[in-house]
């Protein structure tokens, strides 16, 4: 299992714009979708990859404990399709369901809003303020599969908490790190953390 980590999207950069389906309802939700949002934590994520699978059960809990707070959530999966079919929008549906996350999981299936993240790896993690300026970007918390370490979303956790009082997040940031994108053929950015 290689491991690709995040970018590192330069902190204060603005939420980029987005208009995509949602795999669940089919609806196009885009960013004016989370406008009245005090905190917009935008997750690139995928079906099949284990470090998404290792920590996903996490994802409803902290929609749960941030939402009465302002905190809105939104899943992008910018897989290639015809080589990654487990990652399609109908078994995007099936995982929300089962799963109970009631934020959208949206397909990009043109791949251009995860080029404009500068997303690199399955999962990452962008976190804006509500002026829709990036104030976290890095790993959810430090298991990975395999490390015996608790799945808590630790590091995401703490930037939402920061940033809902109005804090400052501190700019120190471990990077995400996960499988990389699964890009069309001809279409990997330039980007790519080496």
């Amino acid at each position: 299992m290689a491991a690709v980590p995040s970018t590192m999207l330069p902190l204060g950069t603005p939420a980029p714009r987005f208009v995509l389906a949602d795999a669940a309802s089919g609806a196009q939700v885009g960013t004016e979708h989370f406008r009245d949002a005090r905190a917009l934590l935008v997750m690139f994520i995928c079906n099949h990859c284990p470090y998404v699978r290792h920590v996903m059960g996490e994802f409803v809990r902290i929609q749960r404990d941030y939402r009465d707070d302002g905190l809105q959530i939104v899943a992008i999966n910018a897989n290639d399709l015809e080589a990654y079919p487990q990652d399609g929008p109908e078994q995007m549906k099936a995982l929300a369901e089962a799963l109970g996350w009631d934020f959208p999981y949206l397909f990009d299936a043109t791949q251009d809003v995860a080029r404009a993240f500068r997303a690199a790896c399955t999962p990452d993690f962008f976190l804006f303020d509500g002026g829709r300026r990036l104030v976290y970007r890095g790993q959810f918390d430090s298991a990975r599969p395999g490390n015996d370490v608790p799945v808590t979303g630790g590091d995401v956790r703490a930037a939402i908490e920061a940033t809902l009082a109005g804090k400052p997040v501190p700019p120190d940031q471990t990077a995400s790190i996960g499988c990389n994108i699964k890009w069309s053929k001809g279409n990997e950015p330039d980007y790519f953390a080496r």
